[in-house]
């Protein structure tokens, strides 16, 4: 069972929550997708690891230093699991905030992940009084990219060839917003 401060994030169409043991079969069904895993960290994810991942964030307050913390996307006319974002408050300066989604391949295209990143970024920035949030993208990831653009995040950086990423040197794009940055564009 979840701590019973887990928030519940509502946009139109979505609820960001707590994983709950029934989202395993769904949770393992994307992050096994290899076109979902081809810009991710990992290849894919066993059941074992599956029930590892889901045990931890049970466990997981959210907007606590250092610690990331993954909210299901749940579609709230269905409530079908769609993917998952994640927030993590930096552990040395804990004004600041870096976020990260995915989202199965079936829920792509459709708006979902702006609505989860959007209230997510909200949540941030107005409850946790986080001043800059960033997120970090693969620069082939274009679609992540656009995304990031879309609500209203810049590119602050191009690191070329920065990280060895299955087997190979990539690059990564820094994107990043201010707290006055997202209030301004709410009004």
């Amino acid at each position: 069972m979840g701590h019973e401060g887990f928030p519940l994030l509502d946009t139109t169409r979505l609820r960001l929550r707590q994983f709950v043991a029934s989202d395993l079969p769904g949770f393992l069904a994307y992050r096994n997708d290899p076109e979902i895993a081809r810009y991710q960290s990992w290849e894919r994810y066993s059941e074992a690891e599956g029930h590892a991942f889901l045990s931890q964030q049970l466990q997981t307050v959210p907007g606590t230093p250092g610690v990331w913390c993954q909210f299901a996307l749940e579609h709230k006319a269905t409530g079908r699991l769609l993917g998952d974002c994640a927030l993590q408050v930096d552990a040395a300066e804990q004004r600041q905030g870096q976020i990260g989604f995915t989202l199965a391949r079936e829920n792509q295209g459709k708006g979902f992940a702006t609505e989860a990143v959007a209230r997510l970024l909200d949540y941030g920035f107005s409850e946790l009084l986080l001043h800059r949030i960033i997120a970090i993208t693969d620069s082939e990831n274009t679609a992540a990219g656009a995304l990031l653009e879309r609500v209203g995040m810049r590119r602050e950086g191009h690191f070329r060839q920065n990280v060895w990423f299955k087997g190979r040197w990539g690059s990564e794009y820094l994107y990043a917003m201010l707290e006055h940055e997202w209030q301004d564009r709410r009004r």
